[in-house]
């Protein structure tokens, strides 16, 4: 294709991006989080990066709200699979290797095809079964262009004011455009999935699917072939058998022990745990080939020495693994234990404890009144301390305490918005398999007990011994200090500073008004010289000609002050709306 063939195209297609947008008003209903079916239609129409996109976008109630994330989640594929000639020219081209180099056996039909790829079981060379997951053609190529014309269609439209947006859209594209990209490039899932196979795969009852990093390319990832059915189907299961009630709890304690695991020990989780991506595998009653497996228990840390214990621990006759590393969260050590820390003051039920346990994982992004954030927050998290699991839908909870504190001039990490995503979506889980259980109260054991292995006694000691010797000094001197206030107020030199409720807002509404004021004496003092030199002079002489322009000037002015009062006036309105 010329580089005159490519323009057109790109041009066809931002013509094309921008007819649809129009159509459904999509720059106004996103901003504004309004009529959500439009949204996914227009989707819909643009094809498959924008699929992928609102799905991607779906996962994500920090940016959208929770009736975007009810429609976005019914957004479906429609992608016809490539043929067999297709993805074996992908698969040579990407490794090269051919397809009978690698595989004994290869399904030349797939069993599931998306809009990134399609996927293909196969056996290798050694009998092992895999699923080879080989991407679309042209399809990184395709994802660049439209978000880019994407970028360039939003700033095209009319602009609409921020200060009424629900949603910053720009951040929106930054933050949906960084995890599509890197859904594109298949590596990245590839590596991940080693990473968590290391870090999980044979905890407990838990397995993870094996990666074949070295048939890996940005197009291609080969992965252990699993066996289990998708976790749903325990749901409908009949919970009033007690076999089947216990099996379920077993599995939803496994579940959240071992993401609090992810959490608060390997600092890397999956960021996606919906019941698709788990799966219950059933073994047969006389399976004996992994029935013993060895648990280490970390006990603390000494001195950097870590001391722990080990069992031989009996396992189930069931496994549940995991699929699909496509989507996964970092945190560092000090993240992890200021996480900790919230869910620890949770616990207090004290709302000064919660709030400036949330203000350490927060950005400021202006000034933060943090006595009202307290007080707010207080009134939004009481309600859920008596509320039950069932109860609690976390999606919206999660959009309020981002909206919360967005109020309050702060803003959420990212990665701590993707963990109380994650945590929401594992929870729902948790709560359809054993509807007693309550993950946060386990959180909150686990949590404790994190903190106690990472306290260093010997610092903390330290560091009391200080502030005590300090304070010692402090105490022998209070008397004269005491004195001393007492003749600074006899003698008239004390000062006190105080400070209100809102004073930064109440100065700028005084500065303004002076603002105002001044512009009022300075139009006044124009409108008089203007009359002066008008009064009695020739219609034709310079000085009555620079009067009368004194007087367009004010009457400009003039109009100017009462427009902008008028739009004061009018966002104000549709603030408190």
């Amino acid at each position: 294709m010329t580089s005159n063939e490519e323009d057109i195209k790109k041009s066809t297609r931002l013509h094309k991006i921008m007819q649809v947008m129009r159509k459904y008003h999509f720059v106004s209903n996103f901003y504004h989080q309004t009529n959500p079916q439009e949204i996914c239609q227009a989707l819909q129409e643009l094809g498959p990066t924008f699929i992928k996109l609102g799905q991607i976008l779906s996962t994500r109630p920090d940016l959208v709200s929770p009736s975007y994330i009810k429609e976005l989640r019914r957004l479906q594929d429609q992608v016809k699979a490539d043929d067999y000639a297709t993805v074996e020219h992908t698969f040579k081209e990407e490794t090269g290797k051919s397809i009978n180099d690698v595989f004994a056996s290869f399904e030349k039909k797939p069993f599931a095809s998306a809009s990134i790829g399609q996927v293909h079981h196969a056996t290798l060379k050694d009998g092992t079964a895999v699923v080879v997951k080989v991407q679309h053609p042209e399809v990184g190529a395709l994802v660049n262009t439209d978000l880019t014309l994407l970028r360039k269609a939003v700033v095209l439209f009319k602009y609409v004011p921020q200060d009424i947006a629900v949603v910053d859209l720009n951040k929106v594209i930054d933050e949906l455009s960084a995890s599509l990209l890197s859904e594109v490039n298949t590596l990245d899932e590839a590596r991940n999935g080693e990473e968590f196979y290391k870090l999980n795969n044979g905890d407990g009852p838990i397995r993870v699917p094996k990666v074949y990093l070295k048939y890996c390319a940005p197009k291609v990832l080969v992965n252990e072939a699993m066996p289990g059915k998708s976790i749903r189907y325990l749901f409908n299961k009949d919970n009033n058998d007690p076999k089947i009630m216990k099996t379920n709890h077993e599995i939803a304690i496994t579940l959240v022990n071992n993401f609090l695991k992810q959490v608060f020990v390997d600092h890397f989780f999956h960021a996606d745990p919906h019941p698709g991506n788990i799966l219950i595998s059933e073994l047969p009653l006389n399976n004996d080939s992994e029935d013993f497996t060895t648990v280490r228990h970390l006990e603390k840390t000494i001195n950097k020495t870590t001391l722990t214990y080990e069992k031989q621990q009996k396992l189930p006759n069931y496994r549940v693994v995991y699929l699909d590393f496509g989507m996964m969260g970092h945190l560092t050590p000090a993240m992890a234990n200021s996480i900790a820390n919230i869910v620890i003051t949770i616990n207090t039920k004290d709302t000064r404890k919660i709030g400036k346990a949330v203000l350490d994982v927060c950005n400021r992004t202006g000034e933060v009144d943090e006595n009202a954030f307290y007080k707010e927050l207080g009134v939004f998290i009481q309600p859920y301390f008596s509320a039950g699991l069932g109860d609690i839908d976390f999606v919206k909870m999660l959009y309020q305490i981002v909206q919360l504190c967005k109020k309050n001039h702060l803003q959420m990490r990212g990665e701590v918005t993707m963990l109380m995503k994650a945590f929401g979506t594992l929870e729902s889980s948790v709560a359809r398999l054993d509807p007693e259980i309550s993950m946060l109260e386990v959180a909150q054991s686990f949590g404790r007990r994190y903190l106690k292995r990472n306290f260093n006694w010997r610092s903390a000691l330290d560091n009391n011994l200080i502030n005590l010797f300090f304070a010692g000094q402090a105490t022998s001197k209070m008397p004269a200090k005491i004195n001393e206030l007492i003749d600074t107020f006899v003698s008239g030199d004390a000062k006190v500073d105080l400070q209100y409720k809102n004073e930064q807002r109440v100065l700028k509404q005084i500065e303004r008004l002076m603002n105002r004021f001044m512009i009022a004496i300075i139009l006044a003092a124009v409108i008089l010289g203007s009359s002066l030199l008008v009064e009695g002079t020739s219609p034709h002489s310079h000085i009555y000609r620079l009067g009368v322009s004194g007087y367009i000037i004010s009457i400009i002015i003039i109009i100017l002050l009462v427009l902008t009062e008028a739009i004061h006036r009018w966002r104000t309105w549709r603030k408190k709306r």
